[in-house]
């Protein structure tokens, strides 16, 4: 079951002074971790030639290496048939790369209907 802020609130509540010092300290040091923010970079969802495999590539256009996501959703001639391939890798910074490709199961890709990627830097290590 998901615990949510206010469950843990309720359960530091009430309990000795030592165990809600350190429920209250464990809440401040998680609103202490820096916020990761992902930033929209450049993206070619692509429908290859003979119209039954589409690929993703994008570029890291960030200044260090990144963790990345992107995503397209296609259509295809089939009736509320439109594919969607979401995939993620580590990229460098800088670097256009495949991320993945994504067969149609049969049927065409008619058009591109939406695509996002993101990437987030990656911490560094020490």
């Amino acid at each position: 079951m998901r615990k949510t802020r206010k469950n843990w609130r309720a359960r530091c509540s009430g309990q000795t002074p030592i165990l809600t010092a350190i429920c209250a300290g464990l809440l401040l040091a998680g609103c202490a971790v820096d916020p990761v923010f992902a930033e929209s970079v450049p993206l070619n969802c692509m429908i290859l030639p003979g119209e039954e495999i589409a690929s993703i590539l994008m570029t890291n256009s960030l200044a260090n290496d990144a963790a990345c996501i992107a995503s397209c959703k296609f259509a295809t001639g089939k009736f509320n048939n439109n594919p969607q391939i979401t995939c993620a890798k580590p990229v460098p910074a800088g670097k256009e790369v495949e991320m993945c490709r994504l067969t149609s199961g049969g049927d065409r890709f008619v058009k591109l209907t939406e695509g996002h990627a993101e990437c987030t830097k990656l911490p560094a290590i020490e």
